[in-house]
Parts: structure tokens; C-alpha cells; sequence
């Protein structure tokens, strides 16, 4: 049985709804934060046992998902600065192109490396649930991949994870929160071309020994 953790989401969206929803169905306690406070109330009290908290203030969570389109991610996290003082910042966000067949930004990074820039040092930044569709997150069993440079910022999300009832897949430091960026990509290529629906995950198959 995994252990339950203290989260706070920041943002109001569909993703902010699908991540709080299960974190509360998995043991969790929750708290949003939204720069329209009515919005973070009402998702609050759409979620049901869930707290509001203060846009900008210290986070009530130990974990800290940002649920934002990836060109605010940053913004706000800078704007929050020492409020998330040795916080678990969970980056969920995808930077696609217009055409989304590639990333916004040229250069190898993600916005979970921009993210360390803009956070307190001793914040552990991890990159995680970006090649997973809303509605199958809400709905199914994907595998959440996460990357990291703080083992204890990543074995807590870990725990988060098996507690919404999903598997955790470490795929290694946080330069490979890139590649992370690049396979939420290659998810929307394979909706719109190989698969032709937004009803899967990418996932691991093992092979039996």
C-alpha cells in the first residue's frame, strides 16, 4: 500500500481536474492554486475535499504540480520563487510547435530545465505525466515516465504515482526531460497518423525471462 502524499496543483484546467481527482481518490490530500481564486474554489469544491490555496503564497503541498501551458510554467514559477523553497516541483507541461510535430523551443532543453533557473536551489524539479492524454489518465492505467536529478524529489513522485494506481518509469536525469518533450510529440504523431485516436499510452511491455 503506498503512502499518501501532500500535493498542491497549480492551475485550474482539465489536467489540474484529472491529476486532483486521482490524487484524492488515492489516499492524498490536495490543494489548488489559481490566479482567478473563484475558478481554484469552485475546482476545489468540484474535486470534493480539497483545500483553495493563496496564488503565490507557500504551497501547502511537499509536491508541487504545475498545470499550466508549458510558456507559463516558467513564469510562475519565478513568480513563486522562495515560496517553493525545498517544494518537489512537478513540471506536467508539453512546448509543441503551432503544427505540433516538434517542440517550441530550438535548443536541447525542456521546460523543466528552464525550470531549475527559475527555482529555489534547494527545489527538486521533475519532469513527469507529459505523454499521457487527459482522458486516459482520468481513465486508464498509462505508465507515467519521470525524470530527475534529485533521487528524493523523484522517489516521491514515484510514491505519488503508485498511489494513484499507476506504474512510475524513471528514465534517468533531468536532460532527458528533452526527450520526455520529444515523446509527447511522438504521441500526437501517432494519434493523428499510426493509431488514429487519443484512446492509448505509450508503455513498457517486459518480456518474461
Amino acid at each position: 500500500m503506498s503512502s499518501s502524499s501532500s500535493i498542491s496543483i497549480i492551475g485550474t484546467g482539465n489536467m489540474a481536474r484529472t491529476i486532483g481527482a486521482r490524487a484524492l481518490a488515492g489516499g492524498n490530500t490536495v490543494e489548488v492554486m489559481g490566479r482567478d481564486r473563484s475558478k481554484a474554489t469552485d475546482l476545489a469544491k468540484t474535486l470534493g475535499g480539497a483545500t483553495t490555496g493563496e496564488w503565490g503564497t507557500t504551497p501547502a503541498g511537499d509536491i508541487v504540480i504545475v498545470a499550466l501551458l508549458y510558456d507559463g510554467v516558467v513564469p510562475v514559477v519565478a513568480q513563486y520563487g522562495e515560496a517553493l523553497a525545498g517544494k518537489v516541483i512537478v513540471d506536467i507541461s508539453n512546448p509543441f510547435n503551432s503544427t505540433f510535430d516538434g517542440l517550441a523551443h530550438r535548443q536541447e532543453t525542456s521546460i523543466a530545465q528552464e525550470v531549475t533557473k527559475a527555482a529555489p536551489a534547494d527545489a527538486g524539479v521533475v519532469k513527469a505525466f507529459n505523454t499521457v492524454f487527459r482522458h486516459v489518465l482520468e481513465k486508464g492505467r498509462p505508465d507515467v515516465f519521470l525524470a530527475g536529478d534529485n533521487a528524493q524529489a523523484k522517489a516521491s513522485v514515484e510514491t505519488f504515482v503508485e498511489s494513484l494506481g499507476l506504474r512510475p518509469l524513471d528514465v534517468g536525469g533531468l536532460k532527458m526531460a528533452h526527450w520526455l518533450e520529444g515523446a509527447g510529440v511522438v504521441t500526437v504523431g501517432l494519434a493523428n497518423h499510426g493509431v488514429g485516436n487519443l484512446d492509448f499510452a505509450l508503455s513498457i511491455t517486459e518480456l518474461p525471462v
